[in-house]
């Protein structure tokens, strides 16, 4: 699987508030979660993100409170991948488990600049900086979370898993 979009920027310790503020959690419709999403940090973003954007940021991204409704927005949104230097634990396991694909990369985020053109290839782990030119290589995915990921999440996983049975 590979995604190739525009990147939207951002610091350390950006934490799920800042990512979906609580004062919207009082719904369950992830297209208004996404309507939402980086309000507070950055007025712009619901306005200029496209399908298949890329979010990069730096150490401690997702911080904060253990609300899945943070990966559900960023995804909603359109946000096809987020590469940052480090994940807060909690939200990188529910990233995975709502088939956000998220990726860490110290050396892709030291160079990586907002507006750059980004190709990821999640296959292989190779993040390609198509602005520069830029080639850099992270983790890639086993191939069980690549699964998990193409069905949408762990709730698509095991639906379809049981369709295969």
């Amino acid at each position: 699987m590979q995604v190739q979009g525009t990147v939207f920027r951002y610091g350390d310790n950006v934490d799920t508030d800042v990512i979906i503020p609580a004062r919207y959690l009082n719904t369950s419709n992830h297209k208004e979660l996404a309507q939402h999403c980086m309000e507070d940090l950055d007025q712009n973003f619901i306005k200029q993100v496209k399908k298949g954007d890329i979010m990069v940021a730096d150490r401690n991204f997702g911080c904060g409170s253990s609300r899945e409704h943070a990966p559900i927005a960023i995804k909603e949104s359109g946000i096809s991948c987020v590469i940052a230097r480090t994940f807060a634990r909690i939200f990188y396991r529910n990233a995975i488990n709502i088939g956000l694909p998220i990726l860490e990369c110290p050396e892709a985020c030291d160079a990586i600049k907002a507006g750059d053109v980004v190709s990821v290839d999640f296959s292989t782990g190779t993040i390609t900086n198509v602005t520069t030119g830029s080639v850099f290589h992270s983790e890639p995915f086993p191939p069980f979370m690549q699964d998990l990921i193409a069905n949408g999440g762990l709730a698509g996983y095991i639906a379809n898993r049981g369709k295969r049975a």
